[in-house]
C-alpha cells in the first residue's frame, strides 16, 4: 500500500516548473524552424512569382522591342559585341527611368536564365517583392554618374546571392524601354552599413564630376548577416537599341522571358 501511495504522489512544484519550461523550449522550437522555413524557402518561392510576372508585364509593356534574332553565326565576345555597338549606334542615350518597375536587368555570372525586374525606391515594399530595387537620388543607365541598385542575398528572392562571384571579363545588362545597355565588371569592395559614399556619381569621390555611366550593386555581407555591405560596381560599355535586340550574351535568357511574357499576355 505504501510503495502504491509514493508512486501516485504529486511532483513538487519545482518538477512541475521544469516539466513546464522544457515544453516552453520545445514549441519555441518549432516555431523558429518554422520560421526559419518561411525566410529562407516560402519567401523565396513567393518572391519568384512575383518577379516573373513584373518581368513578364515589363516585356509586354516595352512592346516595341525586337524579338531575340536567331544566330546567323559565331557568337560575338563581350568584347567584339561592344566594339561593334558602339561603332553602329554611337554613344547610350540616357534611359527616360520612371516610377514603378521599369528596366530589368541581366547577369550571366548568376545564371545563363537570370533576368530579373528593377523598380523605383529601395523600401522593403519594394526589396520583398520585386526584388531590385533602384537608389531614386542616383543616375538612370546612360546618364554620367551612378546607376545604383539594392537588393537581398538570402531571402524574398535572393536577387544578388551571388554577388560576390562577379570577377573580371563578367558583364552585367540592363534593359530599358530605349535599349540594351552593356556594363563590364570592374571592382568589389566591402563597407560599413552607413558607407552611403558608394552611392555618389563618382563613389568616394564628393566633389568629382561624373563623365561616364557605372552600375552599383549593394547587398547585405556576411551571407545570413547585416553587418556589412558587399559593393560591386560595373562601367558601361555600349548601348544596343530596342529594335536592334538584345546582345548575345543575353540572348536566351531574353528569349526565354520573352516566350513567358507571351504566354501570360
Amino acid at each position: 500500500m505504501a510503495d502504491r501511495t509514493r508512486g501516485r504522489r504529486r511532483r513538487s512544484p519545482a518538477a512541475r516548473v521544469a516539466g513546464l519550461l522544457g515544453e516552453l523550449l520545445i514549441t519555441l522550437g518549432v516555431v523558429l524552424m518554422l520560421y526559419v522555413v518561411w525566410e529562407l524557402w516560402w519567401t523565396n518561392l513567393e518572391a519568384g512569382r512575383q518577379q516573373g510576372q513584373a518581368t513578364s508585364r515589363l516585356l509586354e509593356d516595352f512592346g516595341d522591342a525586337a524579338p531575340a534574332p536567331e544566330p546567323t553565326g559565331r557568337l560575338l565576345s563581350p568584347e567584339e559585341q561592344a566594339a561593334a555597338d558602339r561603332a553602329e549606334f554611337g554613344e547610350p542615350p540616357a534611359a527616360a527611368g520612371g516610377e514603378g518597375t521599369f528596366a530589368l536587368l541581366y547577369v550571366p555570372r548568376f545564371d545563363d536564365d537570370y533576368v530579373r525586374p528593377v523598380s523605383t525606391g529601395v523600401g522593403l515594399d519594394v526589396l520583398n517583392t520585386v526584388g531590385i530595387g533602384h537608389y531614386p537620388q542616383t543616375q538612370l543607365p546612360g546618364e554620367p554618374g551612378n546607376f545604383a541598385l539594392a537588393g537581398h542575398r538570402q531571402t524574398h528572392g535572393q536577387v544578388f546571392y551571388e554577388i560576390d562571384q562577379l570577377t573580371d571579363g563578367d558583364r552585367l545588362y540592363v534593359q530599358t524601354r530605349e535599349g540594351f545597355y552593356q556594363y563590364e565588371y570592374s571592382d568589389t569592395e566591402i563597407v560599413n552599413p552607413g558607407a552611403s559614399e558608394v552611392l555618389l556619381p563618382v563613389p568616394h569621390q564628393p566633389d568629382a564630376e561624373p563623365e561616364w555611366n557605372i552600375l552599383t550593386l549593394t547587398s547585405c555581407h556576411p551571407i545570413f548577416s547585416t553587418a556589412q555591405r558587399i559593393i560591386a560596381y560595373a562601367e558601361l560599355e555600349s548601348f544596343r537599341p530596342a529594335e536592334a535586340g538584345p546582345q548575345d550574351q543575353i540572348r536566351e535568357a531574353y528569349a526565354a522571358a520573352d516566350r513567358g511574357s507571351a504566354s501570360t499576355g
